[in-house]
């Protein structure tokens, strides 16, 4: 025991970048810190991993605090530790980015904390490093949206390939070419067409469809090269 005794004690949080996706926009969700240092700042919902749980677990806790949701899609981003990041106290902090449906998201948590969504390309003034946590969580589901298939996450079950399409567009915020967007993601192999038509889309209507249950992506060809 004498070993970290001799060692300082830090503070270790999470911070949660949580994507979401309306009105062909990819959206992220923000909070008025409630608490100084900075309070009424924009910021990542987050707090700190307690003594019995681990980092994935209490990214779980505040995803379910702050959407109402379960099982989420999440990743870790990386960790930020930088001595002077808090100025309360040395904190370190593990970023995890979500993905969620925002037709989901439980609208009375939204009104309690006084969260908004905000377009990813017309973000507020965010406190402490919680921008570069953002960067760097739209490049970590950039490089994920290349090589397998994500806008599921963000969409309804049923979905058409202008809709899928549509999430790329927003992720990576650029026009893909209807054509070949849809020859890549068709070639892949993963999607299953459906006999319903959204009538909408175009005068023939434009199929539905789903993900393939246990599908392995392995191996397939990068949907999107950066």
């Amino acid at each position: 025991m004498e070993l970290y005794v001799n060692h300082p004690k830090h503070y270790v949080a999470v911070d949660c970048v949580i994507f979401g996706y309306q009105d062909d926009q990819l959206k992220l969700l923000l909070y008025p810190r409630g608490f100084e240092p900075s309070k009424g700042n924009w910021s990542l919902p987050g707090g700190f991993i307690q003594n019995d749980e681990s980092s994935d677990e209490a990214a779980a806790r505040i995803l379910k605090q702050t959407t109402g949701l379960e099982e989420i899609f999440m990743e870790q981003v990386q960790v930020f530790s930088k001595p002077d990041r808090d100025p309360e106290a040395r904190v370190i902090s593990l970023a995890y980015y979500a993905l969620i449906r925002i037709d989901l998201y439980d609208e009375e948590i939204l009104k309690k904390t006084g969260a908004e969504w905000y377009p990813i390309n017309n973000l507020p003034t965010l406190l402490f490093d919680h921008k570069d946590m953002v960067d760097k969580a739209l490049s970590r589901l950039q490089q994920k949206a290349g090589y397998s298939l994500i806008g599921s996450e963000l969409l309804p079950e049923m979905f058409t390939l202008i809709q899928l399409r549509k999430v790329y567009d927003a992720i990576f915020m650029r026009e893909f070419d209807p054509g070949n967007f849809r020859k890549k993601i068709l070639s892949l192999g993963v999607l299953e067409r459906l006999d319903l038509k959204n009538a909408s889309e175009s005068k023939k209507g434009a199929f539905y469809y789903k993900v393939k249950n246990n599908v392995d992506e392995t191996g397939k060809d990068r949907i999107v090269k950066l």
